[in-house]
């Protein structure tokens, strides 16, 4: 086995993390989890948020209405732009792109 070889498979915690003490690649780990699961919700609400949104659009289409509510999504983007300030105004822009696609 080359000496890179053993080197990188004898990696700390704290390598890893880029923490300079075990306690602190510790609680990196575990706060890395915790991303890794919210990140899964989050992804699992945003599918099901698109298949709700195709429902709508479906229900307004078939009724001889449009595809887009302007005035709706102008609601949803003041929501998050309160709710996370102006960085959220460009997350629910692409939330109405996921579930809606571009108009």
């Amino acid at each position: 086995m080359s000496s890179s070889t053993a080197t990188t498979s004898t990696r700390t915690a704290a390598d890893v993390t880029g923490a300079h003490t075990d306690e602190a690649a510790s609680l990196i780990a575990d706060a890395r989890t915790r991303i890794d699961a919210l990140d899964d919700r989050i992804i699992g609400l945003i599918q099901e948020r698109m298949a709700v949104s195709t429902v709508i659009q479906e229900a307004r289409m078939t009724s001889g209405g449009r595809r887009v509510n302007l005035s709706r999504e102008m609601e949803i983007l003041g929501q998050y732009r309160d709710a996370l300030g102006k960085p959220g105004t460009s997350l629910a822009m692409t939330l109405l792109e996921l579930c809606r696609g571009r108009v």
